[in-house]
C-alpha cells in the first residue's frame, strides 16, 4: 500500500511538471523544436502575457501576421497568438482601444488620427511597419472605356503607366452635365486610401474635398465624392453602380478585372513609390504593461517580413493567405500581385516586383517621416482644422511611432543570427527628402509646413 502511494506521488508530480511547463509556454519543448528547425536559440523574454490576440481585415497586407502564426514564429518566441478578421476598419480601432484586441493590422493613419485629435482620441503606439505599396485605383468597365481614349498608348497598342487623373477628367465632366455626381470609394477617412486617392485626383486639379468640423465626409467643394466602403465590399459596390471607382488593397484591385467588372488604372507604387501601408498597432497601455511581450511581438513579425520578401516563398505565402481564417481570396487572385506581377486590363499582366514588399527597403521599421507625411495630409484636408507649428509634426509622431521598440526587436534577431546586421538601418528616424510622386512635389518631412503650402489644392499655413 505504502509502495502504490509513493508512486502515485510520483505519477502525480510529473503530470504537475507537465502542467506547469505547457503554462510557462513549454519552453523546453519549444526551444528543441526551435533547434531542429533552424539550430538556432531564441533570446529569452520574460513574457508577461503569452496569450494574445490579434485582428486584421481580409487584405494581402495583413500577411505578415499569417506567416509568424503559420511559421510558428510567435511560438518561438513564448506567444500563443489567435488572429481574427474583423469587419471593417472602424472596428479594429475600437476593439484595440477597449482592450478586445490586444494588437492589429491597421491603416498606417489610425493610430496617427487618435494621437492627432481627429476621430476617436486614444494613446496607440506603431512597433512595426507592415509593408509597403499593396493599393490600386480601379475604375469600372463603362468609366475605363471612357478614360482609355485619353491615355497614351505605346507601339503595341497597350496604356502607357503611370496613368494620371487626367483621363478622368473628361469623364467627370460627362457626368456632370448629366446631372450625376461623380462617386469612388475608399476604405476609411484616416487611410492611405483616401490620402493616395486625393493626391492622384488633386495632381491634375481635380477637388476631392475638405473636411471641416460640420462635413466630416469631406465633400465640400468636391468634384469627386468619396465614400467609405470596407475592402472585401468593394468590387461588389462597384458592379452595383452604387461607386464608378475605387482605391483599395489587394486582393480587391485583382478581383475586380477576375470578375471582369473593372479595370486598375493605376498602383500606388506610381503615386509615391514604396510608400508605407499598414502598420501593427498596439495601445500605450499594453506596451507600458507588457514591454518584453511588445518585444517578442516586434520580433516574429519582422522574421516573417524577412520570410515574405524571399521570391521562393510567395507561392506558399499565396496559399496560407487563401485560406478561410486568413484572406479567403483564391490563389490565383492573390498571385497575381504577390509573384511580382499586376493584372491591369484583362490579359494586360505586367512585372511588377515590387508591388508587395514586407522587409525590403526597411519596410518594417517605422520611420518617423512616413507618419508625418499622414499627418500633411490631414492638415492638408483639412481633418486638422487648425494651423500647427512645425515642431508639432515631429513632437505628435514620436508619441506614436515606436522605432526604439523595434530596434531591440530586431538588435536580438541580429544577436540570434536571424537577420543580419546591415538590415538595421543607421537613420534618426527621418528618410532622406524624396520626390518619388507622381507630380514630382518634394516631400522633406523635416518641414512639413513648406510641403503643406506646395500645393494648389489644400490647406495653407504660414
Amino acid at each position: 500500500m505504502k509502495k502504490m502511494k509513493t508512486i502515485l506521488k510520483r505519477t502525480i508530480s510529473v503530470i504537475t511538471l507537465a502542467v506547469l511547463l505547457n503554462s510557462c509556454g513549454g519552453k523546453e519543448k519549444k526551444e528543441t523544436k526551435a533547434e531542429t528547425k533552424e539550430e538556432v536559440k531564441t533570446t529569452g523574454l520574460e513574457i508577461e502575457k503569452p496569450q494574445l490576440t490579434f485582428g486584421f481585415i481580409k487584405l494581402t497586407d495583413m500577411a505578415p501576421l499569417a506567416i509568424a502564426k503559420d511559421k510558428g514564429y510567435f511560438e518561438d518566441e513564448g506567444l500563443f497568438v489567435s488572429v481574427e478578421a474583423q469587419s471593417n476598419w472602424k472596428n479594429v480601432l475600437d476593439r484595440v482601444i477597449d482592450g478586445q484586441l490586444d494588437g492589429s493590422h491597421m491603416l498606417a493613419g489610425q493610430p496617427i488620427a487618435a494621437g492627432a485629435g481627429f476621430g476617436r482620441q486614444a494613446e496607440l503606439v506603431t512597433t512595426f511597419s507592415m509593408d509597403l505599396n499593396g493599393n490600386g485605383i480601379t475604375v469600372s468597365n463603362d468609366v475605363w472605356s471612357k478614360m482609355k481614349p485619353n491615355v497614351s498608348k505605346d507601339e503595341d497598342g497597350k496604356p502607357i503607366h503611370p496613368i494620371k487623373a487626367e483621363a478622368l477628367k473628361p469623364v467627370i465632366a460627362e457626368y456632370k452635365n448629366s446631372g450625376k455626381a461623380f462617386k469612388m470609394g475608399m476604405v476609411f477617412p484616416v487611410s492611405t486610401h483616401n490620402y493616395e486617392i486625393r493626391y492622384w485626383l488633386a495632381a491634375v486639379g481635380i477637388h476631392p474635398g475638405m473636411y471641416t468640423a460640420e462635413n466630416v465626409q469631406g465633400q465640400i467643394d468636391a468634384e469627386v465624392l468619396l465614400s467609405v466602403t470596407p475592402p472585401p465590399q468593394m468590387p461588389a459596390t462597384l458592379e452595383s453602380g452604387t461607386i464608378y471607382g475605387y482605391c483599395v488593397g489587394e486582393p480587391w484591385n485583382q478581383q475586380a478585372v477576375f470578375k471582369g467588372i473593372g479595370v486598375p488604372v493605376t498602383t500606388n507604387y506610381d503615386i509615391w513609390k514604396n510608400n508605407p501601408e499598414k502598420v501593427f498597432v498596439m495601445t500605450k497601455k499594453f506596451i507600458e504593461e507588457n514591454p518584453n511581450t511588445a518585444i517578442a511581438v516586434t520580433k516574429a513579425l519582422i522574421r516573417a517580413g524577412k520570410w515574405l520578401d524571399q521570391p521562393e516563398n510567395r507561392a506558399e505565402a499565396v496559399k496560407i493567405l487563401s485560406k478561410p481564417q486568413y484572406v479567403g481570396a483564391p490563389e490565383s487572385v492573390l498571385a497575381n500581385s504577390m509573384t511580382g506581377t499586376f493584372e491591369f486590363e484583362k490579359g494586360d499582366k505586367r512585372q511588377m516586383p515590387d508591388f508587395n514588399v514586407f522587409y525590403k527597403y526597411n519596410a518594417t521599421y517605422p520611420f518617423y517621416s512616413d507618419g508625418i507625411w499622414f499627418l500633411t495630409q490631414m492638415r492638408r484636408w483639412g481633418q486638422i482644422p487648425e494651423t500647427k507649428p512645425a515642431n508639432w509634426y515631429s513632437e505628435t509622431i514620436q508619441k506614436i511611432y515606436r522605432p526604439d521598440i523595434w530596434k531591440k526587436a530586431a538588435d536580438l534577431l541580429v544577436k540570434e543570427g536571424k537577420i543580419p546586421v546591415e538590415d538595421i538601418p543607421q537613420t534618426d528616424g527621418y528618410k532622406p527628402a524624396t520626390t518619388d510622386f507622381i507630380d514630382g512635389k518634394k516631400f522633406d518631412a523635416k518641414d512639413p509646413l513648406g510641403y503643406i503650402n506646395s500645393f494648389s489644392i489644400g490647406n495653407k499655413d504660414k
